[in-house]
């Protein structure tokens, strides 16, 4: 009988605290990508040698590729630490549950009804929703709080409930002022609601992909053992390929977004650049 429980089961205890085989996981490929970091930190040269020209070449062309949604340098390396962590993170993750042995090695467990279950050493971290949901989160409070930093905290908070308008409306009162600004908190309200649901999607999206196919591997390798399992494991490969970098992608946009500055102080800001240009102009 094939039995993949949807939460992730607990190997071993430190003190009260449970460690999850998807905790295993994570774990290694931390560990994983910290060493690598590391070894390449430590051959970065003046005259940089193949590794470093190799690892130099990839930042580049992500860099780049960052600029196509930041539209600015400056952002896009600003970001690339917690965007490209993300990313590496997660395919790494994805790719180490599908290495012989993991959901296959482990110990058996009697159920309180008697019946035993194996439970795995190690599983696909992303298979944990605790893990994409933890990230999720992380993704949108650093969003909000590069926003807040680049645009000030009022002027972030403002973007949502717009009690400026408000505000402005009854103090020069005006009915056609004062129902537009009500309006426009009410949406501001929606948008605010929208921000939670991105850590549902976030989340939810990465869990059920790397869920499902975590299940669709274990009930093919369990019909036939040999060779009707690999077209499905390459199919994975591209899956978790593909999960890490619409994760990252989406949390890159949210940062861009939420750095950028409402459309009124836009346009604020433009026309202040605009005046001190022709100020120049005619000075």
């Amino acid at each position: 009988m094939i039995n993949i429980p949807v939460a992730a089961e607990t190997v071993f205890h430190i003190g009260s605290f449970p460690v999850t085989n998807a905790q295993l996981n994570a774990t290694v490929a931390l560990l994983i990508l910290a060493i690598i970091g590391l070894i390449v930190k430590s051959r970065v040269r003046l005259v940089p040698g193949p590794v470093q020209n190799a690892v130099e070449g990839v930042i580049e062309w992500v860099l780049g590729y960052f600029d196509r949604v930041t539209r600015d340098r400056d952002k896009s390396t600003k970001f690339l630490p917690l965007v490209g962590t993300l990313f590496f993170f997660i395919l790494l993750s994805n790719w180490m549950g599908l290495l012989p042995g993991v959901g296959s090695i482990g110990f058996w467990h009697t159920s309180a009804e008697g019946t035993k279950e194996l439970i795995p050493l190690f599983r696909a971290a992303m298979s944990d929703l605790n893990l994409t949901l933890a990230m999720a989160v992380v993704s949108v409070i650093c969003a909000h709080g590069v926003a807040a930093n680049q645009l000030g905290t009022w002027a972030h908070i403002n973007k949502f409930i717009q009690i400026d308008k408000i505000v402005g409306a009854f103090r020069h009162f005006s009915f056609m002022k004062l129902m537009t600004a009500v309006i426009e908190f009410v949406v501001g309200i929606i948008e605010l609601v929208g921000e939670f649901a991105k850590i549902a999607s976030l989340s939810l999206r990465l869990f059920g992909n790397v869920f499902a196919g975590e299940v669709l591997v274990t009930v093919i390798a369990s019909l036939f053992a040999f060779f009707l399992p690999l077209p499905f494991m390459m199919l994975e490969i591209i899956v978790g390929l593909v999960q890490a970098t619409v994760f990252s992608m989406l949390t890159l946009v949210y940062l861009t977004v939420l750095s950028m500055p409402a459309h009124g102080d836009h346009k604020k800001e433009a026309g202040g650049h605009e005046a001190h240009a022709s100020h120049a102009t005619a000075g």
